[in-house]
């Protein structure tokens, strides 16, 4: 289902678009679709018509998104891993303080040589209710206050439903313009379309290097633009809707941790309408990348911020439980995996069934 068909099937009921709007609301809320206020039942509200079909309604808008397993984090987040109707499976992750970060492909098409997600390729695009219905299935656990576009895929290799979901969640979502968060590697796309939009999202650019050869290396099919370009369309953004970029660094031993990087953030960054977020490497055991020395990461925050950037060091949430983005979902796939292996032909044909 689509928004689109959600809205037209809600339309041929005889609902009014005051009448969608509630439905679409109380759906992102993540409570029941026939959730009335405190002034005002549903049933003095909504069409007959509507109200008998809500249930239905309902259960092929919670088909879009399920729970399938979820792994809690000592730092107070929780990741999960979401079938969809297809039963193919993305991952959300409830953040500390209200934070939510959501999936907008299966997979991804860059293919950045340390994340997982990006070793599995791009399977398929989540269409704009699939991006939303992570957001209602995480309400129905805690809060959600802000939404970051952090997980798996490239928002903007899938930018028509990203950008439609951030208006919803912007309008009919209940989260503020600057809690909505777009990540991307960098596409001239990005820059032509959000000063267009009517909710205008806070913006995260992946820089990862100063240096465009060894970014075209780590990020080898990401557009290419040079860090200095790159730097440049965001700060234009940033000045624009008067709210900085979030540049992101994801810190590896050995290639990107070094004095000449760190004095090339200086170059790009000092002056800039910018904060840079350092991510040490969630380092597996059988990794060829590594996290830096905990002395190096704290060398390196005092360097940048005692030479005037703004930095802050960002841990991926649910480091205990290895929750790099792609970890559960390929964890998961893993597993499955193994069971078809040693189960009897009887068996496995019944459990697809």
């Amino acid at each position: 289902m689509t928004i689109q068909d959600f809205h037209q099937r809600l339309a041929a009921l005889g609902a009014k678009p005051v009448h969608i709007g509630r439905i679409t609301r109380a759906w992102l809320r993540g409570v029941p679709l026939d959730t009335g206020t405190r002034r005002q039942k549903t049933e003095d509200f909504l069409p007959l018509s509507v109200r008998q079909a809500l249930p239905q309604l309902s259960a092929e808008l919670d088909g879009l998104a399920r729970l399938s397993a979820e792994h809690p984090g000592g730092d107070g987040s929780a990741r999960l891993l979401v079938e969809l109707a297809d039963r193919q499976q993305v991952e959300s992750v409830l953040l500390p303080r209200g934070g939510l970060c959501v999936s907008s492909q299966v997979g991804c098409a860059v293919g950045c040589v340390f994340c997982m997600t990006g070793k599995s390729g791009l399977l398929r695009q989540l269409s704009t209710a699939e991006i939303l219905a992570q957001v209602a299935l995480a309400r129905r656990y805690r809060a959600v206050k802000k939404v970051v576009f952090m997980g798996m895929g490239e928002p903007a290799h899938n930018l028509d439903n990203v950008l439609q979901a951030i208006d919803l969640l912007g309008t009919e979502g209940g989260i503020g313009q600057r809690n909505l968060v777009f990540s991307t590697v960098g596409d001239l796309r990005v820059f032509e379309r959000l000063p267009q939009q009517q909710v205008k999202p806070a913006l995260a650019l992946s820089l990862h290097t100063t240096n465009a050869a060894l970014r075209q290396q780590l990020l080898p099919r990401a557009p290419r633009i040079d860090p200095e370009e790159l730097v440049e369309l965001g700060e234009a953004y940033a000045r624009q809707i008067d709210y900085p970029i979030q540049y992101q660094w994801t810190l590896l031993k050995g290639i990107n941790d070094s004095q000449e990087e760190m004095d090339g953030i200086l170059r790009l960054l000092k002056g800039k309408y910018a904060i840079m977020n350092v991510i040490p490497y969630n380092s597996l055991e059988a990794d060829e990348f590594q996290r830096p020395d905990a002395d190096r990461i704290e060398q390196i925050m005092r360097y940048l911020h005692s030479n005037g950037v703004l930095t802050k060091v960002r841990n991926s949430a649910g480091q205990d439980i290895d929750g790099g983005c792609g970890q559960l979902r390929a964890w998961a796939a893993d597993l499955m995996q193994r069971k078809r292996a040693h189960a009897s032909p009887s068996l496995l044909l019944a459990g697809e069934r």
